[in-house]
């Protein structure tokens, strides 16, 4: 969403007519998020998404978009992949591999109600339902061999305590058993600014791009990590609450997965905390550049390994 690759207007005008849009009229660069470039497009058929992807391989591109036509096509609020002239979903653009999608209408909130959180929860219960349904597989890129690479790339630039906790919790992880828990496809990335809302009514899921094959409940706990916290990282009971019983209420939780919660809250921690020390130490050149607060993850980490109980009222009974 940082902008990598800078395209000028006659480049999209020209890559435009192949598609049934109709003659560009705006062109904007996206300055959040730190994977993919992108800009809002305007035509006189529409307003969408154009999307030039950095670093993925055409395979894993074929997956996101098949996730999102499925998606669409059972009713999910999210963005639909716009087919191209000769019936493809994906196209080059200076030289990256580009998609056209629909820009949704909403806006994402930093502020979330109760309301607006069972929303979400509800959202991506129907997500993991509907995955059933992609045929494609692709594995979590940020699982846990990427942790250990990614604590080996930081030994170098992080303070010894640091690390230790890192360490701890990687081994931590590596002994939890995960093998009686549901998999699927997780959205991954599920965070407040990957979601629009018109008032309290959720418009749409964006941002597939970190999607994969996974644990159900790690991607419900990425999602609590960030929706249901107050600053300093602990629970809002009652979003968190709200949350969670509108996600079982489309995904019946299976026997163990109450009890896994905490375990999987921290493996969420340990992700997004590994990744934003990562791009604050070794940050990829952009024109437009957006590195968030690792600190954050750290705090909420140490949270979930202090307090496992915490978790035990989110759970409904």
């Amino acid at each position: 969403m940082s902008v990598y690759t800078r395209v000028e207007a006659a480049e999209v005008a020209a890559f435009l007519r192949d598609y049934a849009v109709g003659e560009l009229l705006d062109l904007q660069g996206i300055a959040d998020g730190i994977e993919n470039t992108n800009y809002f497009v305007t035509t006189r058929g529409g307003r969408f998404v154009l999307t030039l992807f950095e670093r993925h391989a055409e395979v894993e591109l074929e997956y996101f978009l098949e996730l999102m036509v499925t998606l669409a096509d059972h009713g999910l609020a999210c963005p639909r992949p716009i087919m191209a002239d000769d019936g493809s979903y994906l196209r080059r653009l200076a030289q990256r591999p580009a998609a056209l999608v629909e820009r949704l209408p909403g806006k994402a909130v930093n502020e979330p109600s109760v309301a607006q959180c069972a929303a979400v929860g509800e959202a991506l219960g129907r997500i993991h339902r509907i995955g059933r349904h992609v045929h494609r597989r692709r594995s979590n890129e940020r699982g846990p061999a990427w942790w250990r690479v990614t604590a080996d790339a930081l030994r170098g630039v992080l303070q010894a305590d640091t690390m230790a906790l890192i360490d701890a919790e990687i081994a931590f992880q590596a002994a939890f058993d995960t093998q009686h828990l549901p998999r699927g496809v997780i959205h991954a990335d599920l965070f407040r600014d990957n979601v629009l809302f018109e008032g309290e009514r959720l418009s749409g899921v964006i941002d597939f791009y970190a999607a994969c094959n996974d644990i159900l409940l790690y991607d419900l706990a990425i999602c609590l990590n960030d929706w249901c916290v107050v600053p300093d990282g602990d629970f809002d009971d009652a979003r968190a609450r709200a949350f969670v019983a509108a996600y079982v209420s489309g995904r019946a939780p299976v026997a163990g997965e109450a009890a896994a919660l905490p375990a999987m809250l921290r493996a969420a921690a340990l992700r997004f905390w590994l990744s934003r020390l990562y791009d604050l130490h070794f940050p990829r050149a952009g024109e437009i550049t957006h590195v968030k607060d690792p600190g954050h993850f750290e705090r909420i980490l140490r949270l979930r390994i202090a307090q496992p109980q915490r978790t035990a009222r989110l759970w409904p009974a």
